[in-house]
């Protein structure tokens, strides 16, 4: 293959526009520790058949609509590179934006943090890597997810106490946490015509869907157990689906808590709300 960044651009140029094949073969090429300088200036006048061969199984699963991140295995997510698989959802921007709220309102010694439905790891490992001094826990149903989350501490050389646990069975409250954060799923089962293939051919649906009669119900139970399991005055952060911060900040208020607040992502969806355990 004498020219892999006209290759792929041939073969793509039906599924995606100029600017994202610009951005997939610089992805490509770095995978494979080729700069994409050297291709454009010359430098590299043919690959060798393993690259080439690589390059063309990369295509034809792109043009399958499977996400970059899953064909790599790895991502960035806040200045970190992190391993994902099909057991774990791709991290977002936005939920970038709900670590630096968390990092910006909380920068005490020694707090101790819960990460409920971690995933990838990417929450907790982001926040004991900018918090050394914290003492970070997450927990997962899937087996398959805490295995990729503790592959994300080890490989970001952070400590995150990983725990197999089912938010609906019961739970210790002995142990207390200064903050409890989730993602937790909250797409309704109804906008599944809406959401892009590559979502919902590929990523794990027990990560994402919610009943259309109960989509508050990760919500009601993780407020639950943080009204148990916070610190006096301790704080919960959520990510949210951008049409129920009303209705979820109104359950906060109901179930006790308090300085309730909705935040709105770069593009101005509320996709985030925090709420304090009240002192008395």
């Amino acid at each position: 293959m004498k020219n892999p960044t006209q290759y792929i651009q041939n073969k793509l140029n039906d599924i995606f526009s100029k600017s994202e094949i610009s951005c997939l073969t610089r992805l490509i090429l770095s995978d494979m520790d080729i700069s994409f300088a050297d291709i454009a200036s010359g430098k590299i006048n043919d690959l060798s058949d393993t690259n080439d061969q690589k390059i063309k199984d990369i295509v034809v699963r792109l043009k399958k609509n499977e996400p970059m991140q899953y064909i790599l295995g790895t991502t960035e997510f806040y200045g970190l590179t992190l391993s994902v698989t099909p057991d774990v959802l791709i991290p977002r921007p936005e939920t970038e934006e709900l670590v630096e709220w968390i990092l910006s309102e909380n920068d005490e010694n020694r707090l101790s943090i819960l990460d409920i439905g971690t995933g990838s790891g990417c929450i907790s490992v982001a926040l004991a890597k900018k918090l050394p001094d914290a003492n970070v826990s997450a927990w997962d149903i899937s087996e398959n997810a805490l295995e990729v989350a503790a592959g994300n501490a080890k490989r970001n050389n952070v400590n995150v106490h990983l725990s197999k646990q089912d938010v609906f069975a019961p739970f210790s409250s002995d142990v207390v946490f200064d903050i409890i954060v989730s993602n937790p799923p909250y797409v309704l089962e109804n906008e599944k015509d809406t959401m892009e293939e590559n979502v919902l051919d590929f990523e794990p649906h027990i990560a994402l869907f919610v009943p259309d009669n109960n989509p508050l119900l990760f919500y009601e139970r993780i407020a639950d157990i943080a009204m148990n399991c916070l610190t006096l005055n301790g704080k919960l952060y959520f990510e949210i689906n951008r049409e129920k911060g009303g209705a979820i900040a109104e359950m906060l208020q109901q179930k006790g808590f308090a300085d309730i607040e909705l935040r709105k992502d770069i593009s101005g969806n509320e996709r985030m709300i925090r709420a304090k355990k009240p002192l008395l």
